[in-house]
């Protein structure tokens, strides 16, 4: 968190989630992300294997004010220019046209059918014909595969594939408990997972066995929180399948809007994930075990993402766009669209609000990062 401001602003959604809670709400809501900066999107591999773009962070997602992401996104665009260094009316760009691509995104899709809204999707290839080289695919990192992860993360030993050991980001099982009380606990989430799943998912996965597993620090946000990597192969070492399990806790959105009407906070992040994201996962799931919640999905799944503090002016103003299609789209599919549409209107009030609030927030979060690096 300490390395930026933008860094720093996409650590703390708890403290935007404080600050959001006393402003007045409009009363229309959606299922949020609760995290929507710029950064929390990407590219990944929808069922068919197209690569698609949209919101893919969902630890924090919970029904609420459809604002509180509108804001928290025109935010990070403002925030991500001051660390780019860009000029204030570069940056006073980039937020306007993200704000005015959210609005007229919802109102398009108000105007659509119920389906689809349900099926519409960006894939990567449209979004460089509909915005151009601008919209930042071209600085998108290469997808990540089964392959990729192979490569990098395992090795033989002696004649079995193991995850390497690099502590303290990697540690393998083994490691971490030779006696094998480790181990045992993660087969059973496995089971009690894929006993979870829909039946044609479970039919895919059952044909997979179970090899190998390493504890792996995450994220900001996610530091603190249990985190596995697990290697399974199917007929034989170029058929390998990683998954990610990790521990999902309380959304930070909880402690102003309410608790999760699930009592799993995996189960809370899963369904949120499928009904607000385009193209799930085939094998996101969920689970529990010795009191914590666990959600399961597949590790480097042609997932990549671009960095907003690497965009020039005219890059970053277009990503904004792009992202708040993908954000709209998210909303649009579990709230209301027609009622968003018509509360949006035609003009620009909505566009200018939105700037205004992303330069104030900034000014609050420049002043946060600055006692942060003191303390």
């Amino acid at each position: 968190m300490a390395a930026s401001r933008l860094a720093y602003f996409a650590g703390c959604a708890v403290v935007m989630a404080a600050d959001l809670a006393p402003l007045p709400r409009t009363g229309l809501s959606v299922q949020l992300s609760g995290d929507a900066h710029l950064g929390n999107f990407g590219a990944f591999a929808a069922p068919d294997r197209r690569l698609v773009f949209g919101v893919d962070d969902f630890d924090e997602t919970l029904p609420g004010p459809f604002e509180w992401d509108a804001m928290r996104l025109v935010a990070s665009a403002e925030i991500a220019g001051r660390t780019r260094g860009l000029d204030a009316d570069d940056r006073r760009e980039a937020v306007r046209r993200t704000a005015r691509a959210f609005r007229a995104s919802i109102r398009k899709l108000a105007g659509m059918k119920t389906l689809e809204v349900w099926y519409a999707r960006l894939e990567i290839e449209e979004i460089t014909a509909r915005w151009g080289r601008e919209a930042g695919t071209h600085q998108f990192e290469r997808p990540r595969t089964e392959l990729d992860a192979f490569d990098r993360l395992t090795h033989d030993a002696g004649g079995e594939r193991r995850f390497r050991s690099e502590p303290p980001l990697v540690v393998p099982v083994a490691e971490l408990d030779p006696a094998g009380g480790l181990e045992a606990q993660i087969r059973e989430i496995v089971r009690s997972y894929t006993d979870g799943l829909a039946d044609d998912r479970r039919a895919v996965l059952e044909r997979f066995r179970y090899v190998d597993a390493a504890r792996k620090v995450v994220g900001v946000g996610s530091v603190g929180l249990r985190t596995w990597m697990l290697l399974l192969l199917g007929r034989d070492e170029e058929d390998a399948l990683f998954l990610q399990v990790k521990e999902a806790g309380p959304s930070v959105l909880e402690a102003h809007l309410g608790p999760s009407a699930f009592e799993s906070h995996a189960q809370r992040v899963v369904v949120g994930q499928r009904l607000t994201q385009a193209a799930s996962d085939l094998l996101l799931g969920w689970t529990s075990s010795q009191g914590r919640d666990y959600y399961v999905r597949q590790l480097w799944d042609g997932k990549a993402r671009a960095d907003p503090e690497r965009m020039d002016a005219a890059t970053l103003a277009v990503y904004g766009e792009v992202c708040a299609w993908a954000l709209a789209h998210s909303h649009a599919r579990s709230g209301d669209p027609v009622a968003l549409g018509s509360y949006l209107g035609h003009g620009d009030a909505f566009d200018e609000a939105l700037e205004a609030f992303a330069e104030r927030y900034a000014d609050q979060n420049d002043a946060d990062y600055a006692a942060f690096i003191r303390a």
